[in-house]
């Protein structure tokens, strides 16, 4: 019998998405069993600097352990992970991924739109600031730490009037029923990889590897190359503001992406082979920071 110790976050989400890859695993071979091992990070120890301040908050304390071998596998939520991908480390399977669109939870469940001026709404994230601003030039935006509960009791208890938020980790947490309004792609496009999740092991183990492989989704991981390689080529972190979407439609992959390096909006989008799908990203970098400088 095999036993995997899976390493990841100890918060209500994390332990949801632990669980997500166990049934995956247990579909793919009854005989797997596995131990899961909470790991603090620097993201869940301190609670009060600015993400953007820096990378790997919510990462790199799980890929340590990874590494010296006191766990098998580490699952993120794919977003998180820096580009700059660690040496020994391998994604071996993408074998999920909610709706990566965001939402808006607000007093009086107000649209974003309709958010009166001075309205403020809680944000850690530049990527999101700027789009809010883009289509609410009036409201407040202001930063915002916490997990997802933690942030809608902050607006729930009035400290802010309105928070965007992945809607991904509200529907796995079982709190729709808190969303004011999912944010369509024409108004809030998601950070890279938003939604999806990243399974890891040493690539030096081989039979993890092949394990790993079982639960791994093609096409997520197309969708999902093509919007971190966009990232990627912008060798951009947590305090530059970039989204983008990939959708898959038989063997073409879409790709929706834009920048906003002075708050400024640059957008645009791309289409193209699956198999393509990490140069149609970085293809489209490179187009987006030629249209910023023009």
């Amino acid at each position: 019998m095999t036993v995997l110790r899976i390493g990841a976050r100890g918060s209500d989400l994390s332990r949801i998405q632990v669980d997500i890859v166990r049934d995956a695993l247990t579909r793919a071979d009854p005989g797997i069993e596995t131990e899961f091992i909470p790991i603090s990070t620097k993201g869940d120890l301190d609670r009060e600097s600015p993400l953007e301040s820096g990378t790997g908050w919510f990462t790199t304390a799980i890929q340590q352990s990874l590494t010296r071998g006191e766990i098998d596998i580490a699952v993120h939520s794919y977003k998180d992970l820096p580009t700059k991908r660690p040496d020994g480390l391998v994604i071996a399977a993408v074998p999920a991924r909610a709706d990566p669109r965001d939402a808006l939870v607000s007093q009086g469940n107000v649209h974003l739109r309709d958010l009166p001026p001075g309205t403020r709404v809680g944000t850690g994230s530049p990527r999101r600031r700027a789009q809010v601003l883009a289509v609410n030039p009036d409201v407040t935006v202001e930063s915002i730490r916490g997990n997802v509960e933690t942030r809608l009791r902050k607006v729930m208890s009035g400290e802010y009037d309105a928070a965007v938020l992945a809607l991904a980790g509200i529907q796995r947490l079982g709190l729709e029923s808190a969303v004011s309004q999912v944010l369509g792609l024409e108004e809030m496009l998601p950070a890279p990889a938003q939604g999806a999740l990243a399974v890891e092991c040493r690539a030096s183990d081989s039979a993890t590897l092949t394990i790993l492989r079982s639960i791994d989704v093609p096409e997520l991981r197309a969708t999902v190359a093509a919007e971190r390689s966009f990232l990627a080529r912008l060798e951009a972190g947590c305090d530059f503001p970039a989204a983008a979407a990939a959708e898959v439609f038989g063997t073409t992959l879409k790709l929706n992406a834009l920048i906003a390096p002075d708050g400024r909006i640059v957008r645009s989008k791309i289409g193209g082979a699956v198999a393509h799908a990490s140069g149609l990203g970085a293809a489209l970098a490179d187009e987006l920071l030629r249209l910023s400088e023009s």
